[in-house]
């Protein structure tokens, strides 16, 4: 009797895992068009590095820019925004931009035409999703036909004017040559800035959003203890990850694959919710503090956040011309989309993703766009020497989704759309990326 029931319970384990790895076989040639066994195009999860390095960020401090990547910390596009097979993950350069190229990159012959792409984190994604479409587009005109064009990214999450301003003259400093410059922006400076206001920081400083958790590494007494238990979680949550992604990299069933990334994908959710949560949790005072930020240089009440955020903004955007202006390089400004200052129709799965009534950011978006509208229209940018474009809504005649978070980032269709507008704009504009070369 204990032989034929083993036998049996042996026989039904078997067929449940044939069965379970058929239906694995069966979901992935569904979603993929291929075996399994045969992916040609397998995904390798990355590993969180600084967890894997026994490090508590891949964020580092920059004495000029602010907040930003260490150096060799990988970039890997999902799959999702790919618009080919994949390719090794790019990682951030010497200076912590996602770049194949250290700064200053230096010309090797006159053929090479340097753009530099500047922004926040839509910026930084628009270098690797978007750039690629952005110089075929260009390439379509006799001018960039016959020339190297290459993409450098200056762009960083977070980031917001005067960081785009400082950057540029910073690698203009060190002999960064550049024909033409993109800056691609906004969202940020009328997002942060005002959570900036709130924390009673100055606008104009980094945003708070990714500077004081690094206060708070560096300065603990201004780390409570709700932001200690969070960080425990997050550090739980990588470690967790990075056993997930070596177990999945080293699988070789359909089953056992869809199970585990699966469970992945609930960790990562879980670790990225913690992270909006680390970020919303009030820090201690950082009086103390040995990185100093400026307080409100004056009390803004009403519409004088977004008023003087607006003229910021305009104000570095037309240093950033003047100062490639006198090298001959061309300069354009693209105000980016959003999805809380728009007209666009959102389907109920992409307005499932994309809209988010207690995103921090949609206040400072809502509020603050129609002053950057104005400056751009009718303001101090409209009345300049800058090439400016308002592509706020370049998206509103898309069906697709062309959102992938509640907060401003873009689809790969919707990063094509960033790009074809982006190289209509150049080149229907006066020629200046011309006489740049």
């Amino acid at each position: 009797m204990l032989k034929r029931a083993i036998a049996v319970l042996s026989i039904n384990v078997l067929v449940f895992c044939v069965a379970a790895e058929l239906i694995a076989l069966a979901i992935f040639y569904y979603q993929h068009g291929w075996l399994f066994y045969v992916d040609p195009y397998r995904h390798t999860y990355q590993l969180i590095p600084e967890t894997r390095d026994q490090a508590l960020t891949a964020i580092g401090l920059h004495p000029y820019f602010g907040p930003t990547h260490r150096p060799g910390i990988p970039f890997d596009v999902p799959e999702s925004l790919r618009s080919g097979p994949p390719s090794p993950p790019v990682e951030t350069n010497n200076f912590g931009f996602v770049s194949t190229h250290n700064y200053p990159f230096i010309k090797q012959s006159n053929g090479q035409f340097v753009v530099g792409i500047f922004g926040g984190s839509v910026g930084a994604w628009f270098c690797q999703v978007g750039a690629s479409r952005l110089m075929e587009d260009l390439k379509r005109n006799a001018f960039f036909r016959n020339r190297d064009v290459i993409p450098l990214c200056l762009s960083h999450e977070g980031y917001k004017q005067p960081q785009q301003l400082l950057v540029l003259a910073y690698f203009l400093s060190i002999g960064q040559q550049f024909d033409l410059v993109i800056n691609i922006d906004g969202f940020n400076e009328v997002a942060l800035s005002s959570l900036n206001d709130q924390q009673g920081w100055d606008i104009s400083m980094p945003s708070v959003m990714h500077l004081d958790p690094l206060i708070n590494l560096v300065n603990q007494s201004t780390m409570t203890p709700a932001k200690l238990d969070s960080l425990t979680r997050i550090s739980h949550d990588k470690q967790q990850l990075n056993q997930l992604a070596e177990r999945i990299n080293r699988n070789r069933l359909a089953s056992i694959g869809f199970v585990l990334e699966q469970y992945y994908a609930i960790v990562d959710r879980k670790y990225r919710a913690e992270l909006v949560n680390f970020d919303a949790l009030p820090s201690n005072p950082a009086t103390s503090s040995v990185i100093h930020v400026t307080p409100k240089v004056r009390d803004r009440a009403g519409t004088a956040v977004f008023e003087d955020v607006a003229s910021n903004w305009a104000v570095s955007s037309m240093l950033m011309n003047e100062v490639l202006a006198v090298r001959g390089a061309a300069y354009f400004h693209f105000l980016q989309p959003n999805q809380y200052y728009t007209h666009r129709a959102f389907s109920a799965a992409e307005a499932k993703v994309a809209l988010n009534e207690g995103s921090p950011f949609k206040p400072g978006a809502e509020k603050g766009y129609p002053f950057l509208v104005q400056e751009l229209e009718s303001g101090a940018l409209k009345n300049s020497t800058v090439r400016v474009f308002n592509g706020v809504r370049i998206f509103d005649g898309e069906r697709s989704p062309v959102y992938i978070d509640d907060c401003c980032h873009y689809t790969l269709a919707g990063n094509h759309i960033l790009a074809d507008f982006i190289a209509t704009s150049i080149l229907a504009s006066d020629g200046a990326w011309k006489r740049a070369n």
